[in-house]
This record gives structure tokens, sequence and C-alpha cells, in this order.
């Protein structure tokens, strides 16, 4: 089989993905990034520790340690904090990935106990649900009025 994509050009996607969520975050007033929803959906903020539930810990099982359940409950009480968090888990994710062998990318695994896939996958599942939850940020933000990024600008 033939790479169709090096692990660095996948990296950098799912970090300029990283990027443009950061800035939807950062776009959100404080009091709506926790409180605001539409149609039952989860507040933006909660979608965001979803992500960071995921990404990291999935990451670090993937990077060949150890295996545990997935856990949102994550206490954060201010955007500034989300950010901080963010950021670490983007230095995390980096530092992570370099010790993730090519070889590895074609194995199957189950994350969190429970996800079974192959290693790419899984890294494609992580960024497919992150750009989902983003969407719906845009239109949480269309929504009280604030212009989202633009999608590109990654």
């Amino acid at each position: 089989m033939s790479e169709v994509i090096s692990s660095g050009s996948l990296l950098e996607i799912w970090q300029g993905n990283r990027r443009l969520t950061r800035s939807v975050i950062e776009a959100f007033p404080e009091k709506e990034l926790f409180e605001f929803s539409i149609g039952g959906m989860r507040p933006f903020s909660e979608l965001a520790k979803e992500l960071l539930a995921i990404a990291v810990p999935g990451l670090t099982e993937i990077a060949g340690g150890d295996t545990g359940s997935l856990s949102e409950d994550l206490q954060v009480h201010s955007k500034a904090e989300l950010l901080q968090l963010w950021d670490e888990a983007t230095e995390g994710i980096n530092g992570l990935w370099s010790r993730i062998s090519p070889e590895r990318f074609g194995e199957t695994i189950r994350l969190f106990g429970q996800y079974e896939n192959t290693v790419t996958d899984s890294i494609l599942y992580f960024i497919e649900n992150e750009i989902h939850h983003r969407g719906q940020g845009y239109v949480y933000l269309r929504a009280l009025g604030i212009q989202p990024p633009f999608f590109w600008e990654r």
C-alpha cells in the first residue's frame, strides 16, 4: 500500500483544525460560551471539553500509553481556562505525535476500551468530530450575531 498522506501532513491538518476551533472559542462571549445552546444541543464549552477529553488521552493511548475510559468531566469555569487547556493539549499532541511509528498507523486498536478501529481511522475520527462540533459553534455564533472565523483560515 502506498502512502497517500504523510504523518506530518496529517498532524498539520489536525493542528490547523485545532487552530480554527481555538478561534471559534475566542469568538464567543464568556457567558454564551458556557450557557448558549440551540435545540437542546450542548453549549460550545461542553463540546470543546469533549474534544479535549478525546485528543490527548486518545493520542496517549495510541502512542503506547495506558488505556483509560473516556471522561469529559473537566472542570472549566472561564474562557481563559478553556483556552489554556486547549493550548496545553495542542502542545501535548505535538509531543505525543513524535512517539507514533509509521507502522502504528495501520494497526487496529480499541480506544478508551471500547472504540475499535485503526490508528489512522481513530485520528480521522478525532478530526471529523472536531469539525462537526465546530460547525455547531458556527451556528451558535451566527445566532448570536457574531461572524465566525473563516473556515479556511487554519
